[in-house]
């Protein structure tokens, strides 16, 4: 992996360079301190929902985009048992 996610540029922060990301990584230290392994956990486990809640909606999706592509034909005719054929 390149430097180019250090450098990309954000919407009111501009570029990161090397030293801000230090910088950053040590105001995180400093605010969190023995919490900060918790805050990421934390964090992670947030990040793992938000894409399986994602996830289920691209299904939902495709599963209605399929019941509809199912619906435009024409529905199978119900078999009728031979007793009541001959009545």
């Amino acid at each position: 992996m390149s430097g180019a996610f250090l450098t990309a540029p954000l919407a009111f922060i501009g570029s990161l360079g090397p030293w801000e990301v230090v910088l950053i990584v040590v105001a995180a230290l400093l605010l969190f301190g023995k919490r900060l392994p918790s805050v990421a956990k934390s964090a992670g486990k947030a990040v793992v929902q938000f894409k399986k809640g994602l996830k289920d909606v691209e299904d939902e999706i495709e599963s209605a985009g399929d019941e509809e592509e199912a619906g435009s034909e024409e529905p199978p005719k119900p078999e009728v048992p031979p007793e009541s054929k001959e009545s």
